[in-house]
C-alpha cells in the first residue's frame, strides 16, 4: 500500500499542483496532508479548493487556526505581529464563511493501522497543540518523549517546522514532511513523503518536486499581497523568514 503524506501548503497552489501532478503515477492508495494550508500564500482560494478536490485525509495547522481568529500576542514575535495579522486579513478576504468553517472543524490529528500491523498517528505539530516545534536535529529523547505521545505507533508524522527528515528512534519511525509552499531546508522545491507498506514492513522516503517558482513570486505582486517581499524571498530560497 502506498501513502502519500505532505503538509504546509501555505497557499502556494502551483506548487501544491505539481505534487499532485508528480503523485499520479505512483499508484497511491491514500493521501494526508496536515494542515496549513492557506495562510502566505498568493492563492488561498485556489489551494484550498485544490485540497478538498483531493481524497486527502486533511487535518489542521496552526496557519489555519490563525485564519479562524487571527495571529495572537505570544504566538509569533512581537515586531511581526500586526504584519501577520494583515496578512490574515488579505487570505479571509479571499475565502468564503464556508471556507472558514471548513478550516475551523478540521480534525487534529488521526491514528490508522494499516493491514493490521502498521500505525500511524499524524498530527501538524506536536500531539498535543498546533504551534510547538521540533526541529529536524531534535535529540532522539525529544521525539519519543515529545512527539510520541501514542504508545502504539510505529510511525509518527507531521508537519509545522518545513524541513523534511525520517529518523528512527526507540524503535518507531518519525517522519517531517516537510513543505509543499514554503520550504525551509535550503532547497525551495516542494517536498512530501512516500510511505510504502507492504506484509507488516513499511519504507519511507522523501521526494521533491520542480515547479514555476517565478510565476508564485509575481502572483505575490500582482495580488498586492501585503508581506510581498518576505515572502518572495522564502519561495525564492527555500529559507525560513528572518
Amino acid at each position: 500500500m502506498k501513502i502519500a503524506l505532505l503538509s504546509d501548503i501555505h497557499g502556494n497552489a502551483r506548487a501544491l499542483k505539481a505534487v499532485l501532478n508528480d503523485l499520479q503515477n505512483k499508484n497511491i492508495e491514500q493521501m494526508y496532508i496536515l494542515g496549513d494550508l492557506c495562510y502566505r500564500g498568493p492563492e488561498p482560494k485556489n489551494a484550498l479548493e485544490t485540497v478538498r478536490s483531493t481524497p486527502a485525509k486533511v487535518l489542521k495547522g496552526n496557519a489555519d487556526e490563525w485564519v479562524v481568529r487571527g495571529v495572537r500576542a505570544g504566538e509569533v514575535p512581537d515586531n511581526a505581529l500586526a504584519l501577520m495579522n494583515q496578512e490574515q486579513d488579505w487570505t479571509v478576504e479571499r475565502l468564503s464563511r464556508e471556507d472558514i468553517d471548513y478550516l475551523d472543524k478540521l480534525p487534529e490529528s488521526f491514528l490508522d493501522t494499516y493491514h493490521e500491523s502498521v500505525t500511524i498517528h499524524a498530527f501538524h505539530a506536536v500531539p498535543d497543540n498546533l504551534f510547538d516545534a521540533v526541529t529536524a536535529d531534535a535529540s532522539d529523547e525529544t521525539l519519543l518523549q515529545t512527539l510520541h505521545s501514542e504508545s502504539e505507533a510505529d510511525i509518527v508524522v507531521y508537519g509545522h517546522i518545513h524541513t523534511p527528515y525520517i529518523r528512527e528512534a526507540g524503535g518507531t519511525t518519525f517522519i517531517n514532511t516537510g513543505s509543499v509552499g514554503l520550504p525551509f531546508d535550503g532547497d525551495p522545491r516542494p517536498s512530501y513523503v512516500l510511505l510504502d507498506i507492504e506484509n507488516g514492513s513499511f519504507d519511507a522516503s522523501i521526494h521533491r518536486v520542480d515547479y514555476d517558482k517565478e510565476r508564485v513570486t509575481a502572483q505575490y505582486d500582482a495580488n498586492d499581497y501585503p508581506n510581498s517581499s518576505q515572502m518572495k524571498q522564502v519561495v525564492t530560497n527555500g529559507r525560513k523568514p528572518s
